[in-house]
């Protein structure tokens, strides 16, 4: 009978690989027999990752990155290849934000810093972008692909304070339904791109905007929970289902959706 879930020997592509999400997503994605390379910078970090996938018996490698740099990336993707023979999936990752390319409270908008700001849109768009295109020309050889970006709840409506952040993932949303079109037209119905889009989940990057010193929630952070049905920030194996429904065989006429994850944020107002 054949698996719909089924993803033992898919060998999947994580950039940002190495934060609070993308760790749970490689250790689950090995744990299912798929073959994870992760793509990151921070090389202590990754290499800490891929040893703890593989004490489990999970199969990984780490590869050190910069997702803005198109030379470094198609020397990651031979490496791949090298290694393991093929990329089947490529979930895109990375991601940040930046002080100045927010807005706080005691703040306007003529406070935002014009760098700042082209940086995150450097990092979260490009970074989506440049991956994909290395990535896809790879697949395109295979005659088939399968591409998953991750977006943001600042990407569907606009949020306070992540003017950067917001602007750059509400692109990425953008694009990823613009390349489902642009695959399957040009290259045929065994290539997809999905976004798998997050709530609020607290990470290293967003923990003290979201919680106080002492753990209780700040007031953005309650701000979020009063607005969230399910009454709780996301964690991080909330993911992991629809992440797995999005790399295997299951969705396999699925492409240019957003998946959303959020315990009803987006679905609630008042």
């Amino acid at each position: 009978m054949y698996e719909l879930f089924n993803i033992q020997g898919k060998v999947i592509v994580i950039t940002g690989g190495t934060g609070v999400l993308g760790a749970s997503m490689v250790e689950y994605l090995a744990s299912h027999g798929a073959k994870v390379a992760v793509l990151a910078r921070n090389k202590e970090k990754g290499n800490v990752l891929i040893e703890r996938v593989k004490s489990k018996g999970g199969e990984a490698l780490f590869l050190q990155t910069d997702v803005t740099d198109e030379t470094v990336l198609k020397q990651n993707a031979e490496e791949i290849i090298s290694r393991y023979g093929k990329i089947d999936v490529l979930i895109n990752g990375a991601g940040g934000n930046m002080p100045g390319a927010t807005i706080g409270p005691q703040n306007t908008i003529f406070d935002l810093k014009m760098d700042d700001f082209r940086q995150v849109v450097d990092l979260n768009l490009m970074g989506t972008v440049i991956p994909t295109i290395v990535f896809a020309g790879y697949m395109v050889r295979e005659k088939r692909g399968n591409i998953v970006n991750i977006s943001s709840a600042s990407a569907l409506r606009p949020l306070t304070r992540v003017a950067g952040y917001g602007a750059a993932k509400a692109a990425v949303t953008n694009f990823t339904k613009y390349m489902a079109g642009e695959l399957a037209l040009k290259f045929g119905e065994d290539f997809r791109v999905n976004a798998l889009c997050p709530g609020f989940f607290i990470t290293e990057q967003n923990r003290t905007l979201l919680t106080n010193p002492d753990g209780t929630y700040s007031d953005r952070g309650n701000s979020i929970i009063a607005h969230t049905p399910f009454k709780r920030f996301g964690n991080p194996e909330d993911l992991l289902g629809t992440l797995h429904y999005l790399v295997s065989d299951a969705s396999r006429f699925v492409t240019g959706t957003v998946a959303i994850v959020d315990g009803g944020f987006d679905a609630f107002s008042i």
